[in-house]
């Protein structure tokens, strides 16, 4: 039965997106359309004594009792609010945050099993972070930021490690602050280091963001240089390496087999062979190679040029 049953429609809460996913509990209220007044709109829901909660959960539990869920839930948004407080320093707008934790707080209401002897509020933060979390972790950056519990671990107390550590204001951390919020958090070093580089920036910078101009026309993207190749370049480049291999395979055709193998080897090797080396496999003096192979060099140069000069590929003076 408890898999079945819906949350009610609850005034003064907040609507959100997921709605669909906790039940149908719908909003009167939200803080998005203004956070003053929602918090002062919650402050008048009383909180509930330990017998009326049991008698409250009982009643959702076991009979669907809407009235009671609804209850449970308006009688929590305070804490809702306090725990969303404390993730203000990660740029969001914090009724959205609010809003989310409030999706944690009706998921906790619907498996809140009252005999087990614990307040709600205690079983509800749990989901109430982890509702946050999921969301701070989803919108802060457009690039996943975790995907482990280390990681996100990190992301969540690193700002908090950082104070203890009077560090909050630098850029990169100490080799010994890294070390020591590694071994606290169970992480490695570089995960540490980057995930800190990554906070520094504040999340995401749109590349269209206007910038100096008046009238608007100006967007950071406009000041961004490349420092990478053209690719005009790089495939002038490719034509001009083609065209030379194309030649020097040509001229090559033009050497006997000896002066061939002792060109690769001496001029085209990866790892050339040494003139002593290359006499031993000929059974000829190191002066010997050298020469074959100035020969060979010789050809090939002539053919080349020859051959680009009759191809259009050497500028006249």
């Amino acid at each position: 039965m408890a898999n079945t049953k819906t949350l009610p429609a609850t005034r003064g809460t907040t609507a959100t997106k997921k709605s669909g996913n906790t039940g149908g509990l719908s909003v009167a209220l939200s803080p998005e359309q203004g956070l003053n007044r929602y918090l002062q709109e919650i402050r008048k829901f009383p909180m509930l004594e330990k017998n009326q909660e049991f008698m409250l959960a009982k009643r959702w539990a076991e009979d669907g009792d809407t009235d009671a869920a609804e209850q449970m839930v308006t009688s929590h948004l305070r804490l809702v609010a306090k725990i969303a407080m404390g993730y203000r320093g990660y740029g969001l707008p914090i009724g959205e945050v609010i809003s989310e934790g409030n999706v944690g707080l009706m998921q906790a209401v619907k498996k809140f099993d009252p005999d087990r002897g614990f307040r709600l509020s205690t079983y509800a933060m749990w989901w109430i972070r982890a509702a946050i979390q999921e969301y701070v972790l989803r919108s802060w950056s457009l690039v996943k930021m975790g995907t482990t519990a280390a990681q996100k671990k990190l992301f969540f107390n690193l700002r908090r490690l950082k104070g203890e550590m009077k560090a909050i204001e630098d850029g990169d951390l100490k080799p010994e602050d890294v070390t020591k919020i590694a071994t606290t958090l169970g992480v490695k070093e570089t995960e540490v280091t980057s995930m800190n580089r990554r906070m520094l920036g504040g999340g995401d910078a749109s590349l269209n963001v206007q910038i100096g101009a008046e009238d608007g026309s100006t967007q950071w993207q406009d000041w961004l240089e490349d420092d990478s190749e053209s690719q005009e370049s790089m495939l002038a480049d490719t034509q001009e390496h083609d065209a030379r291999m194309e030649l020097l395979q040509d001229a090559m055709a033009d050497l006997n087999d000896r002066e061939r193998d002792i060109f690769m080897r001496r001029r085209l090797s990866e790892a050339p062979l040494t003139l002593e080396e290359l006499a031993t496999v000929y059974g000829v003096s190191r002066e010997r190679i050298r020469q074959i192979e100035a020969r060979a060099f010789e050809k090939i140069q002539k053919a080349m040029v020859n051959a680009a000069d009759k191809a259009g590929l050497i500028e006249a003076d």
